[in-house]
């Protein structure tokens, strides 16, 4: 940390990253509340795509590149706030915050010592305005605590169209995403992104890497839309 950084967070503390209350401790993310708040996602949940129900509809990951998919958290509540705060505002440390919420509750399904984390790639041009890639810090967080390899496999053509506001039947159109694997994946890997939502780009993804080589591609998520 340089010293001008040092003298902002001695003269003002870092906030709490859900709700910007002053922070007392150092190294604090989250207050006492929100931390309370986090919405976990308990009980049985679908392993094929990590919904605690389908409210008597198919799996809608029956036909998904990807045999298993976790998430700890729903998209709601502090979970969104600390998504937004990573992605839309840059909040770096944060990633870590949410990793360690991964690795804590990670399955013991998915804990392959071979295993290798692989984070969903971004547009260059979206990475280029933001200065970093979210799922990318995300997955080198999650592979420093989990010591696993972070493999940086994956790439997404820059014509590709934005998922954030498109509907259900967009986010899954045939050819809307394109993801390629730019070198051979290891043989298990953890898929990495922030959000699961329709698991349109986890499976472009995933279908990149079992074409590249990849035997076994499970898709772990900060948090999942329900």
């Amino acid at each position: 940390m340089s010293l001008t950084a040092e003298l902002i967070a001695l003269l003002a503390p870092p906030g709490c990253a859900a709700c910007g209350v002053a922070l007392g401790g150092a190294g604090q993310r989250l207050c006492v509340a929100c931390s309370r708040a986090l919405p976990w996602l308990r009980g049985s949940l679908c392993a094929r795509c990590a919904l605690p129900s389908h409210r008597g509809r198919p799996c809608p990951a029956a036909r998904a590149a990807f045999p298993q998919a976790w998430a700890p958290l729903a998209y709601e509540g502090v979970a969104r706030a600390l998504v937004r705060a990573l992605k839309f505002r840059g909040a770096l440390p944060v990633a870590d915050l949410m990793a360690a919420h991964m690795a804590a509750n990670l399955p013991a399904g998915l804990r392959a010592p071979d295993a290798a984390v692989v984070a969903v790639p971004p547009q260059r041009a979206r990475r280029r305005r933001r200065g970093f890639d979210p799922a990318d810090a995300l997955g080198a967080a999650l592979a420093g605590r989990l010591e696993r390899p972070l493999v940086r496999c994956l790439r997404r053509a820059d014509h590709a169209a934005r998922q954030v506001g498109a509907t259900r039947a967009a986010r899954r159109r045939p050819g809307r995403l394109e993801i390629v694997a730019s070198r051979a994946p290891p043989p298990l890997v953890l898929l990495v992104d922030d959000v699961h939502t329709t698991g349109a780009t986890l499976d472009a993804a995933a279908h990149a890497l079992s074409g590249a080589g990849a035997q076994i591609v499970a898709a772990i998520t900060y948090a999942r839309t329900l």
